[in-house]
């Protein structure tokens, strides 16, 4: 399959996550989390104001919302407001029934989820049914229709998968059923302890075929051509513009919930713009990174937080089919330890983001005793010059030279040309002997080059597309599609394949099993250098109350929003 469509590749890298992300991470949510905390029923306060209407900036144009084809955050966005499957995040970040009446009937072996689904309604007012589940995993799934997440999610989960999207099996075969209009029953590969977590990811959501069929190629290309099953409905969306809107959708089984009756988006991609706007009372949120962070770090308005991504650089071990020099271990240590990651995030990310000395971010998953998976493994490949230096003259005597040019590869977008730079000035200061040359290309050009396996060191990012640590090691597998750089460990190997097989269903030895398959990524053989997790800054009026920051699929969940003190 054609593999850089659904390599996260318009999610996160330095460039998509520093500009589209917007704001995230743990601490946004605790917006609306505070004002249960002084009104523990969860009950919105009454003081409402009567105009509930938000204002805010989007960073890209939507290229499709149609859920089986999008591969992107500026869909995603969209597409968790105005549409929804057999789960939804919550204010909490925890996966819980949408479509889904309840709780699915599991079987002992973990394998068929049998799920009893709601009555709820469509935008036109017809009735969602398990039929329209079936359709739209078998659309997302089928080669012809050319989705960049069905086989990336369901391949390895969902029964025949794999094989559907390698054209070996019709997508009838699919491991989904409507037993009726109301049982939905779906049938897995093999036990996967996160699969409710991902039945809350855009490319699960349901579509009604007759209404997909009967538009054709025209189908989600504007807002007129869309059905909506979520708390929003699409509007004034002509499928190219810079200008929407969200307007509540009065068939959503849960209406009630939901309080704001317009949301109005435009795309600013200039941050200095989006600044303006916010202080001018014609924007109601805005993003802050590098100088802006800095500048509005006091500001009464500010909100700060984590993200659940992790930037790294790639250490690609063959280009051309030729072994490099970064093939040698302690080569790639010394350049892993060899830079100030405080110094990094303190000077130039400047909007919370954290020194990274791990893959699996800090504050994302926890295990059954409630313990962040990041407390298994602490700190590795920690910022160390003096233990750098040793590394890189071993490095260069095994490998009989003296002196060695490494070109780095990153995005044409400031911040990372900026990283870049330090990255430059760390290396090659602490590093003696060493030279980076810096290659700035357009984002799609990178995708390329990484495709072809064509570089040297690369700027990378990742953010997870579920709540488990296997969304991000099992990136560095032998043969995963993600791991374009000749990197291969056994044993790793053995232990992610472990977790996802053997030990799918013992959840502590599970746990064991990953944890030690990050500390062979990182530890053992720095197959990458971690640089740091993403934080956010943002200024948000006071009076917008309960926008909740979700840490995958789609970033914003406006369904509990509303405005209080703006009248």
């Amino acid at each position: 399959m054609d593999t850089i469509k659904f390599f996260k590749v318009l999610v996160m890298v330095f460039a998509i996550l520093s500009l589209i992300a917007a704001c995230s991470g743990a601490e946004e949510p605790n917006i609306a989390s505070q004002e249960r905390e002084n009104n523990p029923a969860g009950d919105v306060p009454s003081e409402m104001d009567k105009v509930q209407e938000l204002n805010l900036v989007d960073y890209s144009e939507i290229p499709t919302m149609d859920s089986a084809v999008a591969g992107d955050v500026a869909a995603f966005n969209m597409l968790i407001n105005v549409n929804e499957g057999l789960y939804r995040l919550n204010q909490e970040n925890t996966a819980e029934p949408a479509i889904a009446e309840g709780e699915p009937e599991v079987s002992d072996d973990g394998l068929v989820y049998t799920f009893k689904l709601r009555n709820a309604n469509w935008s036109d007012g017809t009735p969602v049914t398990a039929h329209d589940f079936v359709f739209a995993w078998q659309r997302a799934i089928d080669p012809g229709t050319g989705s960049p997440y069905g086989p990336y999610m369901m391949a390895g989960t969902i029964k025949n998968a794999e094989a559907i999207a390698a054209g070996e099996m019709d997508k009838e075969e699919l491991g989904i059923e409507a037993q009726d209009e109301k049982t939905l029953v779906v049938t897995l590969e093999r036990p996967v302890p996160y699969f409710l977590s991902l039945m809350a990811f855009p490319t699960f959501f349901p579509q009604q075929e007759e209404f997909v069929t009967e538009k054709g190629d025209d189908y989600a290309s504007n807002s007129e051509n869309i059905l909506y099953n979520g708390p929003f409905i699409f509007s004034d969306w002509d499928g190219t513009g810079l200008k929407w809107s969200l307007e509540k959708n009065p068939e959503y089984w849960d209406e009630k919930t939901v309080k704001l009756d317009k949301i109005n988006f435009d795309v600013v991609k200039e941050s200095a713009t989006e600044i303006k706007l916010y202080s001018s009372g014609e924007k109601d949120r805005a993003l802050l990174t590098g100088e802006l962070a800095k500048q509005h770090a006091d500001d009464p308005d500010l909100i700060k937080g984590k993200d659940p991504a992790v930037s790294y650089i790639k250490f690609n071990q063959e280009r051309n089919g030729e072994r490099t020099v970064l093939a040698n271990e302690n080569i790639r240590k010394a350049i892993a330890k060899a830079f100030n990651k405080q110094e990094l995030v303190d000077g130039i990310m400047a909007d919370g983001s954290l020194p990274a000395n791990y893959i699996v971010p800090a504050d994302f998953t926890f295990g059954e005793n409630k313990e962040d998976f990041r407390a298994v493994n602490g700190d590795m490949l920690e910022y160390d010059t003096k233990e750098a230096k040793k590394l890189w003259e071993q490095g260069l005597d095994e490998e009989g030279i003296n002196e060695l040019t490494l070109e780095l590869l990153g995005d044409d977008i400031g911040v990372v040309m900026d990283m870049n730079e330090y990255l430059k000035d760390q290396l090659e200061k602490n590093l003696p002997g060493l030279t980076v040359e810096i290659k700035n290309v357009p984002f799609n050009v990178r995708l390329e080059l990484d495709e072809a396996q064509d570089y040297e060191l690369q700027g990378a990012a990742w953010g997870p597309d579920y709540q488990d640590p296997m969304t991000f090691l099992d990136l560095f597998v032998t043969d995963s599609p993600q791991n374009r750089m000749s990197y291969s460990n056994e044993r790793l190997d053995a232990l992610i394949e472990a977790a996802k097989g053997e030990l799918a269903l013992d959840a502590a030895a599970r746990w064991d099993s990953m944890a030690q398959a990050e500390k062979i990524l990182i530890e053992e053989d720095a197959a990458i250098a971690p640089i740091h997790q993403f934080g956010i800054m943002a200024l948000q009026k006071p009076y917008v109350k309960g926008i909740v920051r979700h840490p995958f699929g789609g970033q914003f969940g406006y369904k509990w929003a509303y405005i209080s003190g703006k009248e």
